[in-house]
């Protein structure tokens, strides 16, 4: 196999007309069969390119034609292979990223110091400080005994790691060094205008220093930006790899190591599912805050809600329909709705455009409805009240999201609520998933809840809790209660109305409520008269341990809705900053459906659990 002849060059020069000379380039390399990449900017080139000799050459002599690049002198290096896979030409608006303003190489560079002249200092011992101006994972393949070193990942962040460099060093001698030298070009007159007065830039950089010193003074390889990663003294290359992932260079024992898999990480990147978990989460959670801050439902808008007609209220008009369905509503708002136009649906005859609004039409209050029909309410702009956004994701993979949800936060879209819920922030949080709900919890009530990724896993697990009930499932409350139960441990199988009563509360119906059962055990009575209580609920109806404990005369302390006095409040969802619901929903086990093992997730326990917290 021929030898493969490696350029590494660059030359700061006011260049014009770059797209024709662009253009001129692509068509030469590739008939000459080069490849590599080369930068041009109305500052100058930067290249590295490889193929044979005579190539090579032919290249070099082109380049030199172009006005400003009459003096480009490249580094030479040799490759059994082929170090690049393609040939790019690019325009960019700096030959090397700094993002500085100001800084002209071209009339204003930093004095050059020889790689000779360097070498003697080094002998003689000469007092000079040699600053790495490289990122980390460059140094750590080598660089110059005893050299400073700026630990950045980015030659963008080398400004800022030299205004912290201590002021002692702006009278002493600094000689900077890099690959070939370019960034040093552009590092010594930043370094010039930020005070530093004795700065030296090593003239070609560690390759040329390489060519004409060898390895003195000098401990491990050289990093290069090509396939071969790494080249030695005397500018062979290494046996060095390069971690896909973190750039990190790996040695021939890094890259035995059982944590090496190429292209997915490193025994310097490597992380357990744990690890990853936890990086992913603090993701999330910073992605949290921008969704919602501000609050999704900030902003007044217009919000259509969709009315689906169960097949029960087939043939009934559609205030019958909406009447049956919202019980706690007057009829009279939805006939002034339908004065108004905000009661809508879909004509037949116009079909929904994927992706796009529902194109609707105002229906009257004697319309028929039909079972599985699709209604509109069109509710009037309105800023949403605001909600405690303080969630918290505890765990997550591909199947399930396990939640600690805050209060008050309603779950899904409900009255004065459509953006200002779990679902909507849920939904923008993965998109493009939308995460569906197992189970569900009050607005007021905190705790845990989990969703599935998909709507495969969403069935496996909404089975879990389906029923009377629950399959599988095993859930543990805590609630705070008014007064001392007598007993230690307690049940309730009070049935429970199913239709919605006042601000959408629920009642104990003897005679045609819905079965339900809650076990009760005493943790703790206090001495304020309230208690502590774990609380199973062996049935999921509406509201339960709410109903539940307020029919036996210990409702939960900060109840809005199922007062101590046995009456309904007028609140159903508490505002922001309200005394605590004391009901959080503690502990949850279930089957995973993908691994069929079971798993249990708890929260932790909260402020009012302790006998002498008080409501603020």
């Amino acid at each position: 196999m021929p030898t493969i002849t490696n350029i590494a060059a660059y030359k700061f020069a006011a260049l014009r007309e770059l797209k024709p000379l662009r253009e001129r380039l692509i068509a030469c390399c590739k008939a000459w069969q080069l490849k590599g990449t080369i930068l041009l900017s109305t500052e100058g080139i930067n290249l590295f390119v490889a193929g044979g000799r005579a190539e090579i050459d032919q290249l070099l002599l082109d380049l030199r034609s172009v006005s400003g690049l009459e003096q480009l002198e490249p580094k030479f290096s040799e490759s059994d292979d082929q170090p690049f896979h393609r040939m790019l030409v690019k325009i960019k608006r700096e030959i090397i990223a700094f993002g500085v303003e100001g800084i002209d190489p071209v009339h204003r560079p930093a004095p050059k110091l020889a790689p000779t002249k360097l070498k003697q200092w080094l002998d003689e011992g000469r007092p000079v400080t040699l600053l790495d101006t490289r990122n980390d994972y460059e140094v750590k393949l080598g660089t110059f005994r005893d050299a400073m070193l700026l630990d950045i990942d980015h030659f963008r962040k080398f400004p800022d790691a030299v205004r912290q460099l201590p002021a002692t060093l702006k009278q002493q001698p600094i000689v900077m060094f890099c690959t070939g030298g370019i960034r040093c070009e552009k590092a010594g007159p930043f370094m010039q205008r930020e005070g530093f007065e004795q700065i030296f830039q090593l003239d070609g950089g560690i390759l040329k220093y390489f060519e004409e010193c060898g390895g003195a003074h000098y401990d491990g390889e050289c990093f290069v930006f090509d396939q071969r990663v790494g080249v030695d003294p005397s500018l062979h290359e290494s046996e060095t790899a390069q971690c896909y992932v973190c750039q990190t260079p790996l040695g021939p024992d890094d890259q035995l190591d059982e944590r090496f898999i190429e292209g997915r990480s490193c025994p310097y990147c490597f992380l357990t599912t744990e690890e990853q978990r936890t990086r992913t989460l603090a993701k999330r959670h910073v992605a949290l805050r921008r969704i919602t801050t501000p609050l999704p439902g900030s902003t007044p808008y217009e919000n259509q809600r969709p009315l689906n007609v169960p097949a029960e209220y087939d043939g009934r008009t559609i205030l019958e329909f909406l009447g049956g369905i919202f019980g706690h509503i007057p009829l009279k708002e939805w006939r002034e709705a339908c004065e108004q136009g905000r009661l809508r649906k879909r004509p037949t005859a116009a079909p929904r455009q994927p992706g796009g609004p529902e194109a609707t039409v105002s229906v009257s209050a004697t319309e028929i409805v039909r079972g599985g029909e699709r209604y509109f309410h069109l509710q009037p702009v309105a800023q949403e009240p605001d909600v405690n956004v303080n969630i918290r994701i505890l765990y997550e993979d591909e199947a399930i999201i396990v939640i600690h949800k805050p209060a008050p936060l309603p779950m899904h879209p409900c009255g004065r609520f459509n953006r200002n819920t779990l679902q909507h922030i849920l939904t923008e949080l993965y998109h493009p998933q939308s995460p569906r709900p197992a189970h569900r919890l009050d607005a007021n009530t905190t705790g845990l809840v989990l969703f599935a990724r998909t709507r495969h896993f969403a069935k496996l697990l909404q089975r879990q809790f389906d029923g009377n009930g629950f399959g599988g499932v095993e859930k543990r409350y805590l609630a705070r209660v008014h007064g001392h139960p007598v007993e230690d441990a307690f049940s309730c199988t009070l049935p429970i109305r199913d239709e919605a009563g006042q601000v959408g509360s629920r009642d104990v119906d003897l005679e045609n409520g819905l079965p339900a059962q809650t076990d009760f055990r005493v943790l703790n009575r206090f001495a304020d008269g309230t208690s502590l209580l774990e609380v199973v609920p062996k049935t999921g109806r509406t509201n339960q341990i709410r109903v539940h404990l307020w029919s036996l005369d210990h409702p939960i302390c900060g109840d809005p809705t199922y007062l101590p006095d046995g009456k309904h409040g007028e609140t159903q969802t508490m505002a922001v900053g309200a005394p605590p619901l004391c009901l959080l929903a503690q502990r949850i086990a279930v089957i995973h459906p993908l691994t069929r093992n079971k798993v249990v997730f708890e929260a932790e326990s909260p402020e009012w659990r302790h006998a002498f917290w008080q409501p603020s």
